[in-house]
């Protein structure tokens, strides 16, 4: 039945149940009306409001029930859909929702990509800028100074040498934001050697223990899985770092159900009911762009596990 007949039979039905009332019952109205009389006929017009209220509210629960799984619904838990129940323009309004939700899927998705891709772009180039520009004007800093403390008095000389020291600290920590910015080791020796000089600058810097398990079997990856998982990697070791609380990190990778998973476990405080910040979200958009779904939770013995699947492809016999 269609909304709008259900709502005009339901009104109507209301009327006409009232007024067989007042058609069978012995109430009648004086002129002038008395008062007697007019509370009854203010106690019928609030019950007849009443059951007309509820049969409403019944009559309408399918769009209250649709109200409600539309706000759990997230775009980045793609293939979610609401089942189609009802009839008429509930049923409707329902398939033209879930239409709709795959196509901002898509779109979000294509958009996605281009905005990811955009930014490894940018990343490559700062990092190409960072070692070309300033790496190379911190070494002829270093090398003048070298050559001015070997030539300067002794009381001048240490002030040198610090510089040089200090100099030194600022080349190094330009260097290792351009690894961070363009993992030149997954380009040129592959994700475990990438991960593997990850982990080991994470431990190094941040003072975490880290653990490897990285599986020697792992099936053949192209070049944006392995991108993705690097990042979705740094981004948890990141984030293990800065807000857990941790003192040792686990990060395995290993084949499993034909894909590969990734996990990075800590032993911090856990997630503690807190909403997903900016930096999981990324992680779930990334996830997104090779078909990977991202589990992030606590774990029994407390800490938080970021766990991302990536399922491969298998290709089909040659033509």
């Amino acid at each position: 039945m269609r909304l709008f007949w259900r709502v005009f039979w339901l009104n109507a039905l209301v009327g006409a149940v009232a007024t067989v009332l007042l058609m069978v019952g012995p109430w009648t109205v004086s002129v002038p009306i008395r008062l007697t009389e007019a509370l009854v006929l203010t106690a019928g017009l609030v019950v007849m409001l009443t059951a007309n209220a509820a049969l409403l509210r019944w009559g309408l629960a399918p769009l209250d029930r649709l109200t409600r799984l539309m706000t759990t619904v997230d775009l980045l838990r793609p293939g979610e859909r609401l089942p189609v129940t009802g009839s008429g323009e509930v049923a409707a309004l329902i398939d033209t929702f879930n239409q709709m939700l795959q196509r901002l899927e898509a779109e979000r998705g294509a958009s996605s990509a281009r905005a990811l891709s955009a930014q490894e772009d940018e990343r490559r180039r700062i990092a190409q800028e960072l070692h070309d520009e300033i790496g190379q004007s911190l070494t002829a800093v270093l090398l003048d100074l070298k050559r001015l403390a070997d030539r300067a008095p002794e009381p001048l000389r240490e002030d040198l040498r610090y510089a040089q020291e200090t100099t030194r600290d600022s080349l190094d920590e330009v260097r290792r934001i351009a690894r961070r910015l363009r993992p030149g080791v997954l380009e040129d020796l592959g994700l475990a050697s990438a991960l593997t000089a990850l982990t080991g600058q994470f431990s190094a810097h941040a003072g975490i223990r880290v653990r490897r398990r990285l599986h020697p079997g792992l099936p053949p990856l192209s070049s944006q899985v392995e991108l993705v998982l690097y990042r979705i990697a740094q981004e948890a070791l990141t984030n293990a770092a800065r807000h857990s609380g941790a003192a040792t990190v686990e990060l395995s990778l290993a084949p499993a159900d034909g894909g590969v998973l990734l996990s990075v476990t800590d032993d911090g405080a856990g997630l503690g009911g807190s909403a997903e910040g900016a930096g999981i979200r990324g992680m779930r958009e990334r996830a997104l762009l090779v078909g990977g779904e991202l589990t992030v939770g606590s774990v029994p013995e407390g800490g938080t596990r970021v766990a991302l699947y990536v399922p491969i492809a298998e290709e089909g016999p040659p033509p």
